[in-house]
């Protein structure tokens, strides 16, 4: 048993913590004159090992999950929901959700094109809710992080939150809440092409580079955000804002996090900092949540393919759930760090 926590604590530290990486950067600092353990030799430090740690990640991650993605695409996605009903086809729309790496932005076409299959609109709402907010290459990037615990369970009320919104949208009977060119555009085919191994090891190369072209900048951002709260930000700070002695601190991660815009890839530095500094558990994802799911860009987006009406429901949906799921992870918080 010994030999296995051994094995797996060298897993999560030194493959995917990268912790050896920290190591080699510090040394490095100090060989150049620059004290890590000062204000500014900590912010570096902190950022070129997230930078290089996340981005490394990253790109592994999204070619190994886009590879598996190229047998899913929108036409055959579409065509396993379609063999689905009721809370059956909600549960496999939010796990078709978690192997389509998009934001929040990018997951709304896709919402479209299922619509206007014919799909309900619970159902295309799973997937919009889902593929935000827990993909496959976040599971291990929280892992790096909080440990496998807290990435499991991050990903478990993730859908959680998105079958109980596809349900909740589906008994209301919202369609006719779904903008009229949706509706009317109609069924297209949902036949495709077979691709060889090369090609779809092609597809994962373009994904990949794609993918990071679109989310490198905010991983800057997130990082440089992230730098600046875990060497420059007052610790009591944080803990008076976010900490457990603010019960209304998940509350405040909640609102904080809906005007932004970043993927999860952005948000991890952000909350690894918060971590460090002594933030609730609970508020610290609810923020990542809030962001990836409920970021002002994709609200303006969704309200071109929907009423006001639906459009509220889903944001209330969504908000409400991140709430209790922050204060489920402050409840439970000693147990899963």
């Amino acid at each position: 048993m010994q030999f296995i926590q051994s094995v797996w604590d060298f897993f999560q530290y030194q493959i995917l913590g990268m912790k050896w990486l920290d190591g080699l950067i510090r040394n490095g600092l100090f060989a150049l004159g620059l004290d890590p353990n000062s204000q500014w030799g900590g912010s570096v430090q902190f950022f070129l090992y997230d930078v290089i740690k996340i981005t490394f990640l990253l790109c592994s991650l999204i070619f190994l999950i886009s590879y598996i993605q190229s047998y899913f695409p929108p036409e055959r996605s579409k065509k396993i929901i379609g063999r689905f009903h009721g809370i059956g086809a909600d549960c496999i729309a939010a796990l078709l959700g978690t192997v389509t790496p998009f934001c929040s932005c990018s997951s709304i076409p896709l919402f479209i094109g299922f619509t206007s299959a014919g799909f309900p609109v619970g159902v295309t709402f799973s997937f919009l809710i889902s593929s935000p907010m827990v993909d496959l290459s976040s599971l291990l990037l929280l892992m790096s992080i909080f440990g496998a615990k807290v990435a499991v369970v991050y990903v478990a009320v993730g859908l959680i939150i998105a079958v109980t919104g596809g349900i909740i949208i589906e008994k209301l009977h919202m369609e006719k809440y779904v903008e009229s060119f949706i509706q009317k555009t109609g069924n297209v085919d949902i036949e495709s092409s077979t691709l060889t191994r090369k090609d779809r090891l092609i597809y994962a190369k373009d994904q990949m580079v794609s993918t990071f072209q679109k989310v490198f900048p905010y991983i800057l951002i997130g990082v440089g955000i992230g730098a600046v709260i875990h060497n420059w930000i007052p610790a009591e700070w944080v803990s008076f804002a976010l900490g457990k002695n603010n019960p209304f601190g998940v509350l405040l991660a909640t609102l904080v996090g809906i005007p932004m815009y970043a993927d999860i890839f952005g948000t991890i530095p952000i909350a690894e900092a918060l971590l460090y500094k002594g933030a609730q558990l609970g508020s610290i994802l609810s923020f990542m949540m809030a962001v990836t799911t409920l970021s002002l860009p994709s609200i303006i987006l969704l309200r071109r393919a929907v009423k006001p009406k639906l459009l509220a429901l889903f944001i209330l949906i969504c908000t409400t759930g991140i709430t209790l799921v922050g204060y489920f992870f402050n409840a439970f918080q000693k147990f899963l760090i």
